[in-house]
């Protein structure tokens, strides 16, 4: 079940830079912050950066929330989207993976236990 555009994700070559940057942006300190992910709450949605990256080479990619990654990955595979990334957990217990749709648009999902819906109520 997709809930709803939750995080665009930023690859970054800098992380620590990057943080300081979009904390200054966003006039706000991250809500996770941890060497293999920065993530910040703007206005309901979340806005990540990750260190693995190439910036501008493949540009953000949107993913949409969900809580059930794996059954979500199986249940697009089944409507005809083409597997892009594994699914995998990249720490803290989030899980994301991307599938192209049938014009080869990048479409990610995102379970993540530390995003709360109920505080954007």
């Amino acid at each position: 079940m997709i809930q709803g555009l939750r995080t665009v994700i930023y690859p970054v070559t800098d992380l620590a830079q990057a943080t300081a940057w979009y904390s200054k942006v966003l006039e706000t300190a991250p809500y996770f912050n941890e060497p293999f992910y920065v993530g910040y709450a703007v206005g309901g949605f979340e806005l990540g950066l990750v260190p693995d990256g190439t910036p501008g080479a493949s540009g953000a990619i949107a993913y949409w929330g969900t809580p059930d990654a794996a059954g979500e990955l199986a249940r697009l595979t089944e409507l005809g989207a083409v597997p892009d990334t594994p699914l995998s957990d990249v720490g803290g217990g989030i899980q994301v993976a991307t599938v192209r749709d049938p014009d080869g648009n990048v479409f990610g999902i995102i379970e993540n236990p530390h995003f709360d819906l109920a505080k954007l109520a």
